[in-house]
């Protein structure tokens, strides 16, 4: 198979059965051999429905059904572990993605064989002070951090590799940071494309000011994972050799001082130094505790359910529980 798109979605009925009847074009006109992969991820409107019907209609289409919404970022990674095409296509499904990129980004995938290519919404139609300005704030802030050159992160339009879809975890909120998680998988040929960003036809945005404030935090934490999310000892084991290190030399002074140089003097609990030192002993005891409770936690960690899948449609699998 040559293509899986995969589309999350939530409450988007007005737009889903153009959606659907723009990509079949575009796949028809390339002779694609294609699967839509729709993730209602907890819709309280007609959603589910629709596609209920588009799979009846159309068998290359297939669904899963959230019973609650977990969120975009289980959403891909329910679509990633359904998905059989070569290429991994991800778009959002409310019409401002334009299936006629998908081609070009097949082809940047299959013959010029980048792991990863993200679409670059470079003229936007959105508010400048809510949206825009925001997020050139956020994309500078992303590349510095993480040393992925990409001019938008957040654009929901991407092409795949399949191997890097299998190879990386999406959890939590760290959608936005799919390329950085390919990186750090060993994936590093990853590239950009200009496209069409188009107003939003049906319906009103499902993210508010606060997604800036939630990726400012998930890069902070991205970037921890990154650098020590295997090794947590080397960064907290550091700190509390450090600490420790301070502490003990307080305190070695205190007694040389003590012993030596001033026996007669103020006792050693009256000087602020004995507090300092305590206080720093105390603390890198618990920094390096913390690393190496950390290390245990990543050896022994076991899967766990991260979202429920009520309902399917055309696909095979049976169990209703997906781990990470």
């Amino acid at each position: 198979m040559d293509l899986s798109i995969i589309i999350p979605l939530l409450n988007e009925e007005e737009s889903l059965i153009e959606l659907h009847d723009w990509i079949v074009e575009v796949m028809n006109s390339n002779s694609y051999s294609y699967e839509i992969i729709f993730i209602d991820d907890g819709s309280t409107d007609d959603s589910w429905n629709i596609i209920e019907r588009l799979s009846s209609q159309n068998k290359l289409v297939k669904g899963l059904r959230f019973v609650k919404n977990f969120g975009k970022s289980q959403a891909l990674h329910a679509g990633f572990k359904a998905a059989g095409g070569e290429v991994v296509i991800t778009m959002d499904a409310d019409l401002q993605d334009n299936p006629e990129e998908i081609p070009e980004l097949y082809r940047l995938i299959k013959e010029d064989k980048f792991d990863l290519i993200s679409g670059w919404k470079k003229k936007r139609y959105d508010s400048v002070i809510s949206k825009n300005m925001p997020s050139k704030l956020f994309n500078w802030a992303a590349r510095k951090t993480s040393g992925v050159k990409l001019h938008d992160f957040n654009c929901g339009l991407k092409a795949f590799d399949q191997k890097v879809i299998k190879s990386i975890e999406v959890s939590g909120e760290m959608h936005r940071y799919i390329p950085v998680l390919a990186k750090n998988a060993g994936y590093g040929n990853i590239g950009e494309k200009i496209v069409q960003h188009q107003a939003r036809k049906y319906g009103h945005t499902k993210f508010g000011m606060e997604r800036f404030i939630n990726g400012f935090l998930d890069l902070l934490t991205i970037w921890f994972v990154s650098k020590f999310g295997r090794q947590p000892m080397h960064l907290f084991g550091a700190l509390g050799v450090l600490m420790f290190i301070i502490g003990f030399g307080f305190a070695l002074y205190l007694g040389i001082d003590k012993l030596f140089i001033n026996p007669y003097g103020r006792l050693i609990t009256d000087r602020p130094q004995f507090f300092i030192s305590l206080t720093a002993m105390i603390i890198g005891t618990q920094l390096f505790l913390a690393g190496f409770l950390g290390e245990i936690l990543i050896r022994s960690r076991k899967n766990e359910a991260r979202y429920t899948v009520s309902e399917e449609i055309n696909l095979e699998a049976s169990k209703k529980q997906y781990s990470s």
